[in-house]
């Protein structure tokens, strides 16, 4: 079942304009909810950040952050979702072709769900990563359905049988394909501080909070990728992804190749936010 133009609806049943901006200038944005044991985890930090999106991109939100909360918890229900995400998006609407905003078009905002179990597997195994230079716009910040950058990079990590790319402007490290990504060096958690060059993710920041109350000390600082290569630990962060751990970079190896104390500790500790 998915919510579409203000109804649940068969997915067979939705018809989507070919005037929809979203179809022919990425024109929306969208969000990511997980879904553990049949609730939407971290709802309201996830509805702040659509919001912002929103009034960034000056688009009009169809509903309130409320009933959009109401739709989604509704459709959680309705297909029976247990551990998985719900998509959401908005778009500006549909109208002729034309760069302007419409003046009267209105918001279309679709939603669905998808079973996806934890990824314990690569939680517990790590996984690798190739290096490749952040061309990206410089409003990353903004969860927008302009993802053409981010989804040739993973595909350039599947060409060279890795799982996931860690992007650099110049050298410096700013965040991962479709995900955050933080070292651990000297007992210090870094990562790229939350700007306009990185999403401002939802485990990312769920994570800095566990590592604060775990006496971490956390430094959102920008690092290098050189640095990167040196570090005692590095992990990934995301909706799907939790906590992974990057176990080799470029082919080298960070540390001793293995997940390392901290980033288990991490892990564990996120797992109860949610169990």
């Amino acid at each position: 079942m998915y919510f579409y133009k203000n109804q649940f609806l068969p997915k067979n049943d939705i018809q989507i304009s070919p005037d929809d901006r979203g179809y022919y200038f990425g024109d929306g944005i969208y969000e990511v909810f997980r879904v553990y044991q049949g609730t939407l985890y971290e709802q309201e930090a996830h509805m702040q950040r659509l919001q912002r999106s929103a009034s960034e991109v000056r688009l009009e939100l169809p509903y309130t952050s409320d009933k959009i909360g109401e739709i989604l918890t509704e459709l959680v229900h309705k297909n029976a979702l247990v551990e998985g995400t719900v998509y959401v998006q908005i778009t500006r609407g549909e109208a002729p072709r034309a760069h302007p905003f419409p003046t009267h078009a209105e918001p279309v905002l679709l939603a669905y769900c998808t079973t996806v179990p934890r990824p314990v597997s690569a939680m517990q195994q790590g996984i690798q990563a190739i290096t490749l230079a952040d061309i990206r716009w410089l409003r990353c910040d903004l969860k927008t359905l302009n993802l053409l950058p981010n989804t040739m990079a993973k595909q350039a990590a599947l060409d060279h049988g890795v799982q996931e790319v860690v992007l650099h402007r110049d050298g410096i490290v700013t965040e991962c394909s479709a995900s955050n990504i933080m070292m651990i060096k000297d007992n210090v958690l870094y990562t790229h501080p939350a700007n306009h060059l990185i999403l401002h993710g939802i485990t990312r920041a769920v994570v800095l909070r566990l590592a604060h109350s775990l006496k971490i000390n956390v430094k959102e600082q920008a690092f290098t990728t050189e640095q990167l290569l040196l570090a005692d630990e590095a992990f990934i962060t995301g909706t799907t992804v939790e906590i992974t751990p990057i176990l080799q970079i470029d082919g080298k190896p960070i540390a001793n190749g293995s997940p390392g104390p901290l980033t288990q500790t991490l892990q564990r500790e996120f797992e109860r936010t949610f169990a």
